[in-house]
């Protein structure tokens, strides 16, 4: 039965030994020298190792709450490489279902999102229904008497779970709660999703791009890299300045804090007293007294507004445009990025528009600074299979030994300009593709 005591039903089916290789890819990651093997940008063992030690048993981001309105509201999306269908069932509980015929192996749903009853596969016709119960089978009667409807249901992610609107999945039914997972993160992620009592929604739907490049360039920049935008983002930061000359000295070389954890999550963002939103409807509407209460003046100084973040292992966001995206794997060397504008309910409409225009003017899919992004990431996979390039270490060593505890600041800290972040989203990737998961010696 496809319950969540068993995910993945392989009963009589046994695969050779050898089938799926694990590296040992320890010496590929050194985040204590701060040096990184270019290899694992770009080797396929490497990435296949990454699907099956990496996301099948961390929790991915899935969709947002405010996505499901009412029972049969679904959201089709991925694990990794896997197509998942987000459903709300009847008793309005989120499921996340693998969208795979335990037939013949085709989707039972090909539409992006929309509401409905069940999820038919168009090959043969089984039906299953919001929970991934196989509920109708054409000429069933052509099966044997021990064949049962219950056994053969869709595949159900075991975990469900959400933080602040944000819903995420994972496959491994023993995986420590969401909420530890995020740990002393969920302080950063607080100045941005909870700035308003009544929560969070979104808005313009899901915008997708699909880029050349490794995925883990895309995270580890949201991480922890501050120290590219003045240079790539030039000029960009001229257009949107006043006078056309790109931003004072002060706030160009402004100073900050990099947040980074053991669980490979990470923050960085500049502090100022004055921090604020760069659209200035957007500015006008927030009550900064009011957010330093209901927040912290911490948050509101630092990652209440410009800055940037990752989930490990692939979801990003950006408080100041109100950006969440996620980073889904296409193999080593290409990446499709999802991306949604998320806002405070009690934003007027003025508003909603001012900041979901900012959000498609600078990070949407043509957006002056995502194009910058996408051209650095493309050009740093292109020559990532030659030989000599591939045998040069990468230097991660920015900010080391500025890591600290701090009173201000939860959790592990340093400065703005560091590699920290990466090293410590690098170091839980080394310890994960160093340990069996969940699905490895097993009988299923």
């Amino acid at each position: 039965m496809c319950t969540p005591d068993n995910p993945m039903p392989r009963a009589g089916l046994t695969r050779p030994e050898g089938l799926e290789e694990n590296l040992d890819v320890t010496g590929m990651v050194n985040p204590e020298g701060g040096l990184i093997d270019r290899r694992i940008f770009s080797d396929e063992k490497v990435y296949n190792q990454e699907m099956r030690r990496i996301f099948a048993r961390s929790w991915l981001f899935i969709a947002h709450e405010d996505q499901f309105k009412k029972p049969g509201d679904f959201f089709q999306t991925y694990m990794g490489e896997d197509p998942v269908i987000a459903s709300m069932n009847k008793k309005r509980e989120i499921r996340v279902l693998l969208n795979n015929c335990r037939h013949r192996g085709a989707r039972v749903c090909r539409a992006d999102m929309g509401s409905t009853k069940n999820f038919t596969c168009t090959y043969h016709g089984w039906s299953y229904d919001l929970d991934g119960n196989l509920v109708n089978v054409p000429a069933q009667e052509s099966y044997s008497s021990d064949f049962n409807l219950a056994d053969w249901g869709l595949v159900t992610a075991p975990r469900v779970e959400s933080y602040k609107g944000l819903i995420f999945a994972n496959w491994d039914k023993d995986a420590e709660p969401l909420e530890d997972a995020l740990g002393e993160m969920k302080w950063y992620i607080d100045a941005f999703m909870d700035r308003d009592p009544e929560g969070t929604t979104v808005v313009g739907g899901v915008t997708k791009w699909v880029l050349e490049g490794n995925w883990k360039l895309a995270a580890e920049q949201f991480a922890t890299d501050w120290y590219h935008v003045n240079m790539s983002h030039a000029s960009a930061l001229m257009v949107m300045s006043p006078t056309g000359k790109g931003p004072k000295k002060e706030i160009a070389q402004r100073t900050g804090r990099q947040y980074t954890d053991e669980r490979g999550n990470g923050a960085g963002f500049p502090v100022h007293p004055k921090n604020r939103f760069d659209a200035q409807p957007v500015h006008e509407y927030y009550d900064y007294d009011f957010l330093r209460e209901r927040l912290s003046p911490e948050q509101v100084m630092g990652p209440l507004t410009n800055g940037h973040a990752t989930v490990f292992p692939n979801f990003s966001y950006l408080p100041v445009n109100g950006s969440i995206r996620v980073w889904h794997p296409k193999g080593p060397n290409k990446m499709e990025v999802w991306s949604w504008t998320v806002l405070d309910k009690s934003m007027p409409e003025e508003v909603r528009r001012a900041q979901r225009l900012y959000n498609l003017r600078t990070f949407g899919p043509s957006g002056i600074f995502e194009q910058d992004d996408g051209e650095n990431w493309s050009e740093c996979q292109a020559n990532a299979h030659a030989f000599m390039v591939g045998n040069t270490a990468l230097n991660y060593q920015m900010g080391m030994g500025t890591e600290q505890q701090r009173e201000d600041y939860p959790g592990t800290t340093s400065e703005l300009y560091s590699d920290a972040a990466g090293r410590g989203l690098y170091r839980r990737w080394r310890e994960l593709m160093s340990t069996p998961a969940w699905h490895e010696n097993t009988d299923q």
